[in-house]
């Protein structure tokens, strides 16, 4: 299995955390950089583990700081072999730490660069769908909607062929609108992933949320989605390969 999507920086003990999930049967985690520094941290980590690589990005919430002039310094970075994807980027009507015109011109200069770059994007968008999709009309490679919590930005999804990845927060009870736009999901762009530390599946829900828990949210969409377990982790592992370009 691919976890798609982890903070390992974020993480206590990430050593240990890529131990379990590979005992837990996840064999590859791409990991993120959040900003210039959480980037080089993510590669530090994808450098001292085998199965491990990282999506570099400035993430919507720096969008109003120094952080978001650093693009030579993100662009430097993407350069290394185990970089695989440009992100998490995106735009966050929730948080509003940066206003959505300073976060639009973020995202849009990342899109630039995952363009030059021929590489992947990792999308955030959190009650933003009208703007992400325009903000996306025009970019031709890969995009993966990282924790998938908007069914407004699913059709456009379904038209785009984007990938769209779903969290822990799809197990959860009250997650009924994420269970569905999940069962239309083809199966060949259907990602999971953890956000860990963040948002634990509802069976261990309470504690942090590590690589290892991502076959919870495996088994809640093959149920809703009618299929195999196994069938599912095979086609999300395989899906993160052609995503990131990965071998």
């Amino acid at each position: 299995m691919t976890d798609s999507h982890a903070h390992l920086d974020a993480c206590e003990e990430p050593g240990a955390v890529v131990e379990r999930a590979s005992a837990a049967g996840v064999t590859r985690i791409v990991t993120i950089g959040t900003g210039i520094e959480s980037c080089r941290a993510a590669l530090a980590l994808a450098d001292e583990h085998d199965g491990v690589f990282a999506a570099l990005g400035i993430d919507p919430h720096q969008a109003a700081t120094k952080e978001a002039a650093r693009l030579d310094h993100l662009r430097e970075l993407l350069s290394h072999s185990k970089a695989v994807a440009v992100g998490e980027t995106g735009l966050d009507n929730v948080k509003l730490y940066a206003t959505p015109s300073e976060q639009r011109r973020l995202f849009d200069a990342q899109l630039a660069l995952a363009s030059g770059l021929d590489l992947p994007v990792v999308v955030h968008s959190r009650e933003a769908a009208a703007d992400t999709a325009s903000a996306l009309e025009g970019f031709v490679g890969p995009v993966i909607l990282h924790c998938f919590s908007s069914p407004d930005l699913l059709p456009a999804a379904l038209e785009r062929g984007y990938y769209v990845s779903f969290a822990g927060n799809v197990t959860y009870p009250k997650a009924g609108d994420l269970r569905a736009a999940a069962a239309e999901v083809p199966q060949n762009r259907i990602l999971v992933e953890t956000d860990s530390p963040y948002l634990s599946p509802q069976p261990v829900r309470g504690r942090p949320n590590e690589p290892a828990h991502v076959v919870h949210t495996v088994a809640a969409l093959a149920l809703v989605r009618g299929e195999e377990q196994d069938e599912l982790a095979t086609a999300t592992h395989a899906n993160a390969a052609a995503a990131f370009h990965l071998e």
